[in-house]
């Protein structure tokens, strides 16, 4: 899916440029081609929708586009249409249990060529071992049946296939903290450390903590985040920009222009500086999984 997920952005981030342009609202513009506003928005944010070729033309039209932006863009649409086609999304098999917007952020990492992550309290779900998923299931979801939260576990196990690409980049910066919350006990934790270690030894994975006594850090100010990277697209050869991805308890911001990820970069700066090396962060990781055995 990840020629798909990255046509349909630079589609909707095109046609957006155009409607503002042509000084037009989505409410307009959905009249003049007849969608709905809702089915312009979805396009616009890269999100999956039912337009066709016909419709971008159509759009074209309305806008008065060159020959040249008009090829383009309908080169992106057939693309996102071949791509999906071509095969499903794995994780649409379980979107039953899943919240909503979970398709548009799966298919965002699946598409992305590197994966930075910051995290204060949790460890992030690419790299859960199963008995850790699980624990935090239960407590978030202790209403469920046992087989949902199985087909959770399931799903996230899933979902770390993608380590196994080596050109797949994962850098990972940890606080401290993380290693401490003893999420599902002990044992749990002492098996989610030596996975840490494991998974870090991977050509194209990198494990980094930042210890308790580097003090203050820009990390505890800015907070747990996700920035999302990606390659060039075939149709007109473009790079996708990165996506910042914050995760929220009652909602999921994606920030996408340079003035929200500039922060962003210029936080992750500053935590490299404090972190620790690979082989310290690694020897940190086993001190702490050894007092789990303890």
């Amino acid at each position: 899916m990840t020629g798909s997920t990255l046509a349909r952005r630079s589609l909707g981030r095109r046609l957006r440029k155009l409607r503002a342009a042509a000084k037009l609202s989505q409410s307009a513009a959905a009249r003049a081609v007849e969608l709905s506003p809702q089915s312009i928005g979805r396009l616009e944010d890269g999100q999956s929708t039912r337009v066709s070729g016909l419709h971008i033309n159509a759009l074209c039209n309305l806008y008065g586009v060159s020959d040249e932006e008009r090829r383009l863009l309908l080169e992106l649409g057939q693309e996102a249409r071949e791509a999906t086609k071509s095969g499903g999304s794995w994780w649409r098999a379980y979107a039953d249990l899943s919240p909503d917007g979970f398709e548009h952020y799966y298919s965002l990492e699946e598409a992305a060529r590197r994966f930075t992550s910051f995290q204060i309290t949790m460890v992030p779900g690419l790299l859960q071992t199963a008995d850790y998923r699980r624990a935090g299931e239960w407590t978030m979801h202790p209403q469920d049946s046992t087989p949902d939260v199985e087909r959770r576990v399931e799903m996230a196990v899933r979902r770390q296939e993608r380590l196994q690409d080596r050109e797949f980049e994962v850098d990972l910066y940890l606080s401290q903290a993380v290693l401490n919350h003893q999420v599902g006990g002990p044992s749990v934790m002492e098996r989610q450390c030596y996975h840490l270690i494991t998974i870090g030894e991977l050509a194209n994975v990198s494990v980094r903590v930042i210890p308790h006594s580097v003090g203050s850090h820009m990390g505890l100010h800015v907070g747990a985040f996700v920035l999302l990277e990606f390659d060039t697209l075939p149709a007109g050869g473009s790079i996708e920009p990165p996506v910042v991805y914050v995760e929220g308890f009652t909602g999921d911001l994606y920030l996408e222009r340079d003035t929200e990820i500039d922060p962003y970069r210029h936080a992750l700066e500053h935590i490299r500086r404090v972190a620790l090396s690979q082989d310290e962060s690694k020897a940190l990781i086993g001190r702490i999984a050894r007092e789990y055995r303890a």
